[in-house]
């Protein structure tokens, strides 16, 4: 089984950060809602943010956390929550399901054997069931906040791709996703070397900035963005 990459407290100081980004939350639960079908299992649920707005729209869904400390909170959060399970689950894994849809949001990256842990993913899922990732975008964008998160890839559209061919599945859906939003991460963490935690920066982004974001890649898929998303069947 594969170890737990990056610095777990600075992990948890981003997502606390991240959680702050109502807009830009909103924007991706909704990337994924046409996808998860019935009963799906998050991979890497971390707080729970995600878990919470997809289960308002679904009667089942499983939340996993691979840190046992995390994997506490997650459990204590969602307690009052009765359609959501929560398991502990770390990729690579050779636990099977029957579940609807697996989705990892910035998740992939992480894992040495990215293949393997998309596999593990598969296995997880009903024949014919969706594979719903994002994944943050572009090696020049590695900034010293990657390196202590525990990322040890960024990806481009040929690199998902291909990882995922590899694994077996049938692309469906890809496309980057917030483009301003990748501007802004560059100059924050490689150049002013500053980290995504919650604060003016954040608040600016995800009020005035994201919502004109969003609005303008409705119309148009950009050619480069923040993260990648993509979408998956496994086979039949």
């Amino acid at each position: 089984m594969a170890d737990i990459t990056g610095d777990q407290r600075i992990q948890s100081e981003v997502l606390e950060g991240l959680a702050t980004a109502v807009n830009h939350r909103r924007w991706f639960v909704e990337l994924a809602l046409p996808f998860l079908g019935d009963n799906p299992i998050e991979i890497g649920s971390g707080l729970g943010d995600y878990a919470l707005e997809w289960s308002a729209h679904l009667p089942r869904f499983t939340a996993t956390e691979a840190d046992p400390d995390r994997l506490v909170q997650l459990k204590e959060r969602l307690a009052d929550h009765p359609s959501i399970d929560v398991r502990q689950m770390l990729l690579p894994s050779t636990d099977g399901g029957d579940y609807s849809a697996a989705v990892s949001y910035n998740v992939l990256e992480h894992i040495e054997d990215h293949v393997g842990a998309l596999r593990s993913m598969a296995g997880l899922v009903r024949p014919g069931g969706r594979i719903i990732i994002i994944v943050p975008a572009f090696m020049f964008a590695m900034s010293q906040v990657d390196i202590a998160t525990g990322h040890v890839r960024r990806y481009t559209k040929k690199t998902m791709r291909a990882a995922m061919t590899e694994a077996g599945l049938t692309i469906e859906k890809m496309h980057y996703a917030n483009a301003l939003g990748l501007i802004g991460y560059y100059g924050a963490t490689s150049i002013f070397k500053l980290a995504p935690k919650e604060g003016p920066m954040v608040k600016v982004y995800d009020s005035l900035v994201l919502p004109v974001t969003k609005a303008a890649e409705r119309l148009v898929k950009p050619p480069f963005g923040q993260s990648v998303f993509a979408v998956a069947r496994t086979p039949l």
